[in-house]
């Protein structure tokens, strides 16, 4: 019988193990960041609302979001790509630029002026955790907050045990959406990955009630201090507000 219990048990194991397993996300995801010159960043929205997400799509990119920030000082858009791998990844932008449609309306829409002053890349993996990261649809009404944590080194672990066991759950219960969380991927291997979050909340003012009850939260007190036993995990905090485009796939 003790037996029977036991391999029970084991097999009950193996079988939540693979269940988690099986939604983790294992695509390549890259978050790019266009920082647009002074009066061009209407001129960037209508070419990916015309053009760009669909040549995309017919290179074998995935459009997960595109976004604003509410205060947009740097005419910036930001937004994130999938890729079945770094492999894909980087094939699909060869035959993108390479493009005659896009090499077309890329001219014709710099016929003005150029467009893109700079551009950031940010590559990451889904992690365990995350919600199953897909279009959403329905109205735009929400309000997106993009967070990213740069932890004290060798606190990677913790502040993923955090999150993955309690963090999540918490920002929940303070009506706060959980939308997709990554690890960054570094160019070098030596460096510790950051921790790269969505969440939306039902506006920005609601936002500020939203962390408020989750910073007093007595449950989310005892996690932090049991969490930091063993010394402080964040160094920096970083935040952006943004609303979503017109043609994102996540609202």
């Amino acid at each position: 019988m003790k037996k029977l219990f036991f391999l029970t048990l084991l097999f009950a194991g193996l079988f939540n193990f693979a269940v988690e397993a099986k939604k983790t996300d294992n695509r390549y995801f890259e978050m790019r960041i266009y920082y647009c010159h002074p009066g061009r960043l209407d001129a960037l929205l209508e070419r990916f609302t015309n053009h760009t997400t669909k040549i995309f799509e017919k290179h074998g990119m995935t459009n997960v979001g595109y976004w604003i920030p509410t205060n947009n000082t740097e005419n910036a858009l930001y937004y994130i790509l999938a890729y079945p791998s770094q492999a894909a990844r980087d094939s699909s932008w060869k035959h993108f630029s390479s493009d005659p449609e896009w090499k077309v309306v890329s001219k014709k829409s710099e016929e003005t002026g150029k467009i893109v002053a700079k551009v950031k890349s940010i590559f990451m993996n889904a992690t365990d955790f995350s919600p199953k990261i897909k279009p959403s649809g329905g109205a735009i009404d929400q309000t997106f907050e993009l967070r990213t944590y740069t932890q004290l080194p060798g606190r990677n672990p913790a502040i993923l045990a955090r999150f993955r066991d309690h963090t999540v759950k918490i920002f929940k219960q303070h009506g706060m959406k959980n939308i997709a969380y990554f690890t960054t991927i570094e160019k070098d291997p030596a460096v510790q990955s950051k921790l790269v979050y969505l969440i939306s909340h039902a506006s920005q003012e609601a936002a500020k009630e939203n962390w408020a009850g989750f910073s007093n939260d007595p449950k989310w007190k005892k996690v932090a201090a049991d969490s930091e036993k063993d010394g402080k995990i964040l160094e920096k905090i970083e935040s952006v507000f943004m609303t979503p485009t017109a043609f994102s796939t996540i609202h």
